[in-house]
């Protein structure tokens, strides 16, 4: 037997954000946790000038033959072309080469000493500049976002309050099979590694702080009146780093997890509910899937657009801030806010009581969403651009699942007509097609047309294998995934074969679900055709006058509809 493998004092750190049994769960997959790829960090934050300098050593195993170039991924070029830029990159003091190969990435030439190590150990010093926000933040409904554009969603934005810097770490792109994960065309998640280690500490001025996944590993005054915060993650499939001013901080214990909730003042009262549901959520879904890893979970309040309503990270997830702010919040972000103008009776039309009951229902969804996500892909990790539907499906149908075990039945189909059939028939309304789900992000030609097929119409399967095998075997089934895939990278087809495989008498009915939802053009059978009048009596609990209906024709021809 081979003698463990002693941790060094940085991966010691990391180590401690893992939950009690995890390093054993985690470490039976990917090997010692000293193995796995390290990246140490130094940021010094300017949110004024909106400006980051930071300092990088990567650790980087080899697996393999000897490596000649070594490449790192800088996310958000992507979107914002010279955002991130390498100052310089070193390898045991001397410089080394790199060049640009795609709009995200970098290859590094490694020196002759590379063919003789265990690891690549890199020292990459880089710099970025963050654009400002847009002035105002579009869709937090999802499917029902007006916005085309494509967009990091907020991931990597300044605001007075607040910097996203998501994608700020120059990080290896990881390998899934044969392939290096692709360059994310601006529709969907655009971010996923292996999973690695993390020590990392950001300097801000006084009055901001620092959130982060993993364990907080303290907050340092420096002389200049700066903090230094620190983080620590252990096996984690991405680092994400938000700055931001004037926020609060609620906490909830659920065993050995620690769940915080980090809000803007003014909105305390749905920061705390965040709270309460995230708390709900990983109560359900610990009890039905399995342990989470991360000994801390954080919710994050942050100016995201381009029909985001969250973002999903090992250990921390943001929210939309117009989730937050109830009906009014929910109107802005759908860009219905400004419809009733001139015209007797809209106004009121959405401005009706139901629209802060249909903004809680979606607050509550949204954040099962964003927990479900920790483990789809956070432990299982898929391919985000060439096969998102794996994780975004699975990820509402968990969402929806948690609102039946917490609610009841008739509360999980009410947000399923309005976050699943309604955005499918709301898009068809505006003149989109039907079509394949499952493809890669690059092939969805608007936000609108991804939704509506990987949002609303693809978790349809997951209701469908749940009616042909019992909810119980089906839960069990999922159990059984998360298991077999922890750590590991799932593809499109490996739930229905650990399905088939545990029910061999029903794999053929399996596989012909998927077919059916994912691979064909089903929906106007099996979700129903769009009628105006019923969708918005969902909506806002109010009947459509003839004056109001014929505008909201007028808006949807103008949005391409019939």
């Amino acid at each position: 037997m081979k003698p463990p493998v002693a941790d060094s004092p940085e991966v010691a750190l990391c180590a401690t954000s893992l939950r009690d049994g995890e390093r054993a769960r985690a470490e039976q997959v990917l090997g010692p946790l000293e193995a796995l790829p390290l990246y140490r960090a130094e940021l010094l934050v300017d949110p004024e000038d909106r400006v980051v300098h930071g300092r990088l050593l990567v650790r980087y195993p080899v697996r393999g033959p000897a490596p000649k170039t070594l490449e790192l991924r800088l996310t958000p070029n992507a979107f914002h072309p010279d955002a991130v830029s390498l100052e310089s990159v070193k390898e045991a003091g001397k410089s080394l080469t790199f060049d640009a190969v795609a709009p995200d990435r970098v290859q590094v030439t490694l020196g002759p000493q590379a063919a003789k190590a265990t690891s690549v150990e890199l020292d990459v010093a880089f710099s970025a500049r963050v654009p400002r926000a847009a002035p105002a933040a579009a869709g937090a409904m999802g499917g029902l976002a007006l916005s085309s554009q494509k967009t990091d969603h907020g991931a990597f934005v300044a605001t007075a309050d607040a910097l996203s810097l998501v994608g700020v770490l120059p990080q290896v792109p990881p390998l899934i099979g044969t392939q290096t994960m692709a360059t994310p065309g601006g529709i969907g998640d655009f971010a996923l590694y292996e999973p690695g280690n993390y020590l990392v500490s950001v300097r801000v001025p006084h009055g901001f702080r620092v959130h982060a996944s993993g364990n907080a590993l303290g907050e340092v005054p420096e002389k200049d009146g700066e903090l230094r915060f620190s983080f620590g993650a252990a096996a984690v499939r991405d680092f994400p780093i938000l700055v931001s001013r004037g926020d609060q901080t609620a906490k909830a214990s659920l065993g050995t997890l620690t769940v915080e909730s980090s809000f803007a003042k003014a909105d305390a009262k749905a920061g705390k509910q965040v709270l309460g549901y995230a708390t709900a959520a990983l109560r359900q879904f610990e009890r039905h899937f399995g342990p989470t890893p991360q000994a801390t979970f954080r919710l994050v309040e942050a100016p995201l657009s381009g029909g985001a309503g969250g973002m999903e990270f090992p250990g921390l997830v943001t929210l939309s801030a117009s989730l937050y702010q109830g009906g009014a919040g929910l109107l802005g972000a759908s860009g219905l806010a400004g419809l009733g103008g001139g015209v007797a009776g809209m106004g009121a039309l959405f401005q009706t009581p139901q629209m802060d009951a249909v903004a809680n229902n979606l607050l509550e969804f949204s954040v099962a969403h964003e927990v479900a996500h920790q483990y789809f892909a956070g432990l299982v990790g898929s391919d985000p651009i060439r096969d998102p539907i794996v994780d975004e499906s699975l990820a509402q149908d968990a969402a929806l699942l948690y609102l039946r075990w917490e609610h009841g039945a008739k509360a999980a189909e009410a947000v399923r007509q309005s976050q699943l059939v309604l955005p499918y028939q709301f898009y068809r309304m505006t003149g989109g097609e039907d079509g394949r789900a499952e493809r890669p992000t690059t092939g969805f030609s608007s936000e609108l047309e991804y939704a509506a097929l990987v949002y609303a119409k693809a978790p349809l399967l997951h209701e469908a294998q749940r009616k042909l095998l019992g909810e119980d075997a089906y839960v069990a089934g999922i159990r059984a995934y998360v298991e077999a895939y922890r750590y590991r990278w799932a593809c499109a087809q490996c739930l229905t074969r650990t399905l088939a495989s545990l029910h061999p008498a029903k794999a053929e009915a399996l596989r012909a679900l998927r077919q059916h939802w994912w691979r064909e053009a089903h929906g106007d059978q099996d979700l129903g055709r769009p009628d105006l009048s019923k969708m918005v009596k969902q909506l806002s609990g109010a009947d459509l006058d003839p004056q109001s209906q014929k505008l909201l024709e007028q808006l949807l021809q103008g949005l391409g509809g019939p």
